[in-house]
C-alpha cells in the first residue's frame, strides 16, 4: 500500500529540488553569464505572467516558492521589497530581480531596473523606474 507524503515531506522535497537546480545545476550550465541570463529570464517570466498589483506579485512569489515578499518602503519612482527566501544560500537573486523589474516596467509603462542586496537570511530588492 502506498502512503501519501505529508505536507512537510512535500515541502522538503520541493525545497531540495529548488536548491539542487539553483545552486548546483544552473551555475554549471550558465557559467560566467549566469547572473545576466537569470536577470533576463526573470524579465521573460514577468512578460509571460503579467501581474497588475503589488499583492499579486507577492502572491506569485509564494506560489513560485521564491519566498515571502513584502513591501518595506514605497515612493513614486522607487519601491523597496524584502524577501524571506526558502533557501537563503544562493549567491544572488537575479531571477527575482529581473522579474520585479519587468513587472513594474509593464505596470508603470516606464524603464525599470531592480537591484538586490543579500542580508543574512533576507534579500532587499530596490526597484527603480525612470521619471516620465
Amino acid at each position: 500500500m502506498q502512503i501519501k507524503k505529508s505536507i512537510v515531506e512535500q515541502e522538503v522535497d520541493s525545497s531540495f529540488a529548488y536548491t539542487l537546480l539553483r545552486n548546483d545545476l544552473l551555475p554549471e550550465l550558465l557559467g560566467q553569464e549566469e547572473e545576466t541570463i537569470l536577470y533576463w529570464a526573470g524579465k521573460h517570466l514577468a512578460k509571460k505572467y503579467p501581474l497588475s498589483s503589488i499583492e499579486e506579485i507577492c502572491d506569485f512569489f509564494q506560489k513560485a516558492r521564491w519566498g515571502t515578499l513584502s513591501v518595506v518602503k514605497e515612493k513614486p519612482n522607487t519601491i523597496v521589497f524584502e524577501l524571506a527566501p526558502p533557501d537563503p544560500s544562493p549567491r544572488h537573486f537575479k531571477l527575482e530581480a529581473g522579474f520585479l523589474a519587468e513587472q513594474f516596467a509593464l505596470m508603470k509603462e516606464r524603464v525599470t531596473e531592480a537591484f538586490e542586496q543579500v542580508k543574512r537570511k533576507r534579500v532587499i530588492f530596490t526597484v527603480e523606474s525612470n521619471e516620465q
